[in-house]
């Protein structure tokens, strides 16, 4: 993992501190992610909230994650997603630059936060996952580590009454993927960022499942576990 600079120490203890005053954080399972090695953390996207909350909370793991381009055209917002190196990406398209930088920061050891939904749900129930995750994770061989945060959709109606938000960090069980062909199809894709959003469903509170609720239609046809006999994580 490579040090901090002083800037980025130095924001990222002031947002740590911020939404520690703001929320009441329960970041127990964090211990359970691992200490090194490329991953890719695949979570939900509720709303602003997770995103300094998450980062912060994993330091000092070099962790870099995907942003929607327009981020960008707010100062403060690229100033922040700059110090944090994050990758802008062009949504309703196929990013290849994007997915380069995204396959650079694994091989380097970092952690690439990826929200297969693609953007905020606001309720914090899940939406279809869209199938990008699946080709990082099938082109890097970095394993798969499902982390949900819920709690932070009722944030803005808390702030109002000046009371501090309950938010919740459940880690899951790291995976990898297996592929039965070198091409997929799209349903097989699709099928694929499914399976790896039932594992995210299966970390949260039963309201917030959106539309994975149905936990008895998951599969696990195209995920290989750590105890599996054909799993070689480490």
């Amino acid at each position: 993992m490579s040090p901090q600079k002083l800037p980025e120490r130095v924001v990222n203890t002031a947002l740590k501190g911020i939404t520690r005053i703001i929320c009441r954080v329960d970041d127990e399972q964090l211990t359970n992610v691992p200490h090194q090695g490329p991953l890719i953390l695949a979570t939900n996207h509720v709303n602003f909230l997770e995103v300094p909350i998450v980062y912060t909370h994993l330091q000092p793991r070099s962790i870099t994650g995907f942003a929607k381009a327009e981020t960008w055209d707010n100062r403060l917002m690229a100033f922040l997603f700059d110090l944090w190196e994050a990758i802008p990406i062009e949504r309703g398209e196929a990013d290849l630059e994007a997915l380069r930088r995204g396959l650079k920061a694994l091989e380097q050891g970092q952690i690439l936060a990826v929200a297969p939904e693609g953007t905020r749900s606001g309720d914090g129930k899940l939406h279809q996952g869209h199938p990008g995750i699946v080709l990082m994770a099938l082109k890097s061989g970095a394993p798969i580590l499902p982390v949900v945060v819920h709690g932070g959709e009722i944030f803005w109606s808390n702030i109002k009454q000046l009371k501090r938000t309950d938010v919740y960090l459940v880690v899951g069980t790291p995976f990898f993927l297996k592929a039965p062909t070198a091409t997929l199809s799209r349903d097989i894709r699709q099928t694929i960022v499914d399976e790896i959003m039932y594992q995210l469903a299966a970390l949260l509170p039963a309201p917030y499942r959106g539309v994975y609720a149905q936990l008895e239609r998951a599969s696990e046809n195209y995920l290989v576990f750590p105890d599996s006999p054909n799993s070689n994580f480490p």
